[in-house]
């Protein structure tokens, strides 16, 4: 009823404004004067025509504002929905991770990666949540007395995908979801079993990695800029073309590790265990290497133009012609022995999943 009577009145005022208004216009813009009827009938319709065009107009400005309210209700409860829907797959996610199923784990983690990546609202719950399952999984020194213990020489443990995939999948996705821009500056991955991992292209920027273990640890291509790997060890890690800018990797052993064509600059090698570790053609200027022992490690092609090698132990170290030291550092005293430079980088051979590469002792292993 109210409706019809809203419309009746909306109706009423129309004539008036249509029917009366045109002829009271025309009356006071004469004020008086005599004109001809059908003069006056062409006025009048010349303004009917022009409240007619406003009115047109009005009603065109309130539907487009119509529509866009109805637009923007829309719109505010899609959202709604998609995030009612994000939350609960969030939920659900969560709930996977404490399964005693090894698959459902994996869905949930799976999951995960899959919401950091579509919505950037969730992406630091789930960075932080990757973090904690990897540091509660893989505890270093290993916590389940079924799993390799510390002792365990390298050759003897598996890959991490085989001996835990649940945690090789939360770290490649930790690794994928940090290249997208983040707020929070570092990311705890400390006291962790990262042995046999296989980290190859992932981003670990500004990851604290201190006192973990990743010996063997595949490590191709990986950024690892600012990070920090105090204490890690990196044992016959593969840190070819790896990006180390910056990072800090002071008393970390890196015996045995390859840091082919690596990028060492301004990083923090103070007190580190370099021995037998493969620096061929690294870019380490502005490296400090103070305290570092460097011996028998192949330097051939190194840019150490501008590091730091206060103290640094060089006995036995392979050098050659394109090794290039700092300009007030005299190598003929440190005992490096110089040979001839090996050439080209062979491409890296990628490994089946799986298989392991067997590693003979180091000679520095005491």
């Amino acid at each position: 009823m109210a409706g019809v009577l809203i419309g009746a009145a909306g109706l009423a005022v129309l004539g008036v404004v249509l029917v009366v208004l045109p002829g009271m216009v025309v009356d006071h813009d004469l004020a008086g004067a005599s004109v001809a009827a059908q003069d006056r009938l062409k006025a009048v319709n010349d303004v009917r025509t022009t409240l007619l065009q406003a009115i047109g107009g009005l009603v065109l400005l309130f539907g487009a504002y119509a529509t866009w309210r109805q637009l923007r209700v829309s719109q505010d409860g899609l959202r709604a929905t998609q995030e009612g829907y994000v939350t609960d797959r969030f939920s659900r996610a969560v709930d996977q991770l404490g399964s005693d199923n090894l698959d459902v784990r994996i869905g949930g983690l799976h999951a995960l990666w899959r919401i950091a990546e579509h919505s950037a609202r969730d992406r630091e719950a789930v960075i932080s949540i990757q973090a904690a399952y990897l540091r509660t999984h893989l505890p270093w020194p290993p916590a389940d007395p079924d799993a390799s213990t510390a002792d365990t020489h390298i050759n003897d443990v598996a890959p991490l995908e085989v001996r835990a995939a649940d945690a090789q999948v939360a770290l490649t996705g930790l690794g994928v979801v940090l290249q997208n821009p983040r707020q929070q500056s570092w990311v705890n991955l400390s006291v962790t079993d990262l042995r046999r991992a296989d980290c190859d292209g992932l981003w670990l920027h500004e990851v604290n990695l201190d006192r973990s273990c990743m010996e063997a640890a595949g490590l191709y291509h990986a950024n690892l800029t600012q990070a920090s790997l105090v204490s890690v060890n990196l044992r016959h890690a593969d840190l070819t073309t790896a990006i180390l800018r910056r990072a800090r990797l002071a008393l970390a052993d890196l015996r045995g590790a390859k840091l082919v064509e690596t990028d060492l600059r301004d990083a923090d090698f103070t007190g580190a265990d370099l021995r037998e570790a493969n620096l061929r053609k690294a870019d380490a200027r502005g490296a400090v290497l103070h305290r570092a022992d460097l011996r028998m490690a192949d330097l051939r092609g190194t840019d150490l133009t501008t590091a730091d090698l206060t103290e640094a132990r060089l006995t036995g170290a392979l050098t050659s012609e394109h090794t290039r030291w700092p300009a007030d550092f005299d190598p003929t005293t440190t005992g490096v022995l110089r040979t001839p430079d090996p050439g080209p980088e062979p491409p890296p051979l990628l490994q089946p999943p799986g298989i392991t590469t067997q590693h003979p002792p180091l000679r520095s292993m005491s």
